[in-house]
């Protein structure tokens, strides 16, 4: 039917708001359907629907939350996308939106080579020191460490980088699809 984009293409971000953003209106919809027809049938509140449909606000909730993150959270711009898509030869994972304790990080894009660990935000609120602190830490706990990471809010410095990277051999293969899918887990 619909065709779900996955973590770190682009768009991900975009599409995921929408699947949450209907997840989350089926839900509250059944518990509130429960409820009603358990009401309907009994004349009365004290019923077994109506201790179903309580439960089922659980879900819902939990859901609801969900798409709170994903509606605060921004994507890659198209602009962005094609430049970098016109640039760079390298694997590049769009649309990260880290969480913290503290902040949460909207990374556009995103490169992972030899080790390394380049990016962009195209948030003007966006604290590169931050966020940097916070995957070190992050890599650390996965055993990762003396990973490199760049990350700028600056487009032409993130394709100068992409452009240096790209001329460089890789030769952490393995570790860099590692690193890539400790990302991956520790995204939105």
């Amino acid at each position: 039917m619909f065709k779900r984009i996955r973590k770190g293409n682009f768009n991900y971000i975009k599409d995921k708001k929408v699947r949450v953003i209907l997840l989350t209106v089926l839900y509250f919809a059944v518990s509130i359907a429960l409820f009603v027809i358990g009401y309907i049938t009994t004349g009365s509140k004290k019923n077994l629907l109506t201790i179903v449909a309580i439960l089922g606000c659980l879900p819902a909730s939990k859901s609801a939350v969900n798409m709170i993150m994903f509606l605060k959270a921004k994507g890659c711009s198209q602009e962005l996308h094609n430049r970098i898509e016109n640039t760079s030869k390298l694997l590049n994972m769009y649309d990260m939106y880290f969480t913290s304790y503290k902040k949460n990080f909207a990374v556009s894009a995103m490169v992972v080579t030899n080790g390394r660990i380049i990016g962009i935000s195209e948030d003007p609120k966006f604290d590169e020191k931050a966020c940097n602190e916070h995957l070190t830490t992050m890599l650390k706990n996965a055993g990762f460490n003396n990973v490199v990471i760049s990350l700028t809010t600056d487009s032409d410095k993130y394709i100068g980088m992409l452009d240096n990277l790209s001329n460089e051999e890789n030769i952490e293969g393995n570790k860099d699809e590692e690193i890539r899918i400790s990302l991956y887990e520790i995204i939105l």
